[in-house]
């Protein structure tokens, strides 16, 4: 029997108030959490109205922000998805004041709107933050809590997992941030529960990611949730990155594979297990078809992909598992069989363990 995997996709939490914590006085929060839910019934300058079923992404800004951590929602939100089938989001740029904001590389970038975006907003996203020491200013801090009870899902990229637990918004929940900043955090925040070694923590309402290329898998997971497997991966090819990094992978390689010979065996090894799924591929088997010992074997395995042998063929067999149930007809009991699942009710625990939905349910949610 394969394991479960090791962080799941939970359903959205009801939405619930948030307490004041020690960081902010509790006045303060709540006089700008009622300013920035009131802004709700303001129209934002320039804005188009949001169509019916448009699902709206709130992108934060700042000065110092990094270029980089700004485009990756921007390439994975701002894709025109109506090409693919499905509703485009609405994505908006906004910032605590709105106008010329300084990256960190030296160039400004143009802000449109201000922190009332975030009370129209379906998601709100907040890039890396640019200094773990600084702290946020209290009106980003209200719109955040304000967006988070009336609904919205908040995402904390990198550094941004700093801004929302100083918001108090990660308080008893496991979270990610970037593995260097990872000890600062743990200090600086002891009620949040720190995972130092996953890619991404999808918490149901609230996600964070690790550093820099996590963000792009955790915004990849996240269009996954919306619109299924089959879209993230077109959107990931056209952004020439891995359709699929499960969230509970480990955020960086310790060290590079030493023998580039050793190397190329290892993947042709990895390619031929991921194209026949359906064979039982066991730790001794695949180190033979590699010309490894299964210790040497297990050890480079661990250091190319960041996870075990096992989980990592969960994560292969459950993303083929997505795509046939989404783009095919095949019956269930048969998916299963083509993927070495085995038994159809291997594959229910297994898919509902990851994604909360029963295969059927799964089918019937993202079959267009």
């Amino acid at each position: 029997m394969l394991p479960s995997i090791e962080i799941a996709a939970k359903p959205a939490k009801p939405a619930k108030a948030v307490k004041p914590t020690r960081r902010a006085k509790p006045t303060q929060a709540a006089e700008a959490a009622e300013a920035a839910e009131a802004a709700q019934g303001h129209a934002l300058g320039g804005a188009a109205p949001a169509g019916a079923g448009e699902h709206t992404v709130a992108l934060l800004a700042f000065d110092g922000i990094s270029p980089f951590h700004l485009s990756v929602p921007c390439m994975v939100f701002g894709d025109d998805l109506a090409r693919l089938g499905v509703p485009r989001y609405r994505l908006l740029l906004c910032a605590e004041t709105p106008g010329s904001v300084r990256t960190m590389s030296g160039f400004n970038i143009e802000v449109e709107h201000d922190l009332s975006a975030l009370a129209l907003a379906d998601t709100v996203i907040v890039p890396a933050w640019p200094d773990p020491e600084q702290r946020p200013p209290q009106a980003l801090l209200a719109a955040l809590c304000a967006a988070h009870v009336r609904g919205a899902r908040i995402v904390g990229l990198c550094l941004g997992a700093f801004v929302l637990a100083e918001a108090g918004l990660l308080d008893g929940r496991v979270a990610s941030t970037h593995w260097v900043w990872s000890d600062d955090f743990a200090r600086k925040y002891p009620r949040v529960k720190l995972d130092r070694k996953v890619l991404y923590v999808d918490d149901g309402d609230i996600l964070t990611s690790a550093g820099t290329a996590a963000a792009i898998d955790c915004c990849l997971h996240l269009l996954r949730r919306d619109h299924g497997a089959e879209v993230a991966n077109k959107i990931a090819r056209r952004m020439v990155v891995a359709p699929h990094r499960h969230g509970g992978q480990a955020q960086y390689i310790e060290q590079p594979l030493p023998l580039a010979a050793r190397a190329d065996q290892l993947s042709d090894t990895l390619d031929w297990a991921a194209a026949n799924l359906a064979q039982p591929h066991t730790l001794d088997l695949l180190a033979a078809r590699a010309a490894m010992s299964r210790r040497n074997f297990t050890r480079r395995f661990k250091q190319s992909t960041g996870t075990t042998v096992a989980q990592w063929l969960l994560n292969h067999r459950l993303g083929a598992a997505q795509r046939l149930l989404e783009t095919s007809d095949v019956a269930i009991d048969r998916i299963a069989e083509q993927i070495g699942f085995g038994s159809t009710a291997s594959l229910r625990q297994h898919f509902s363990a990851a994604y909360t939905l029963s295969p059927a349910a799964y089918r019937k949610q993202y079959r267009r």
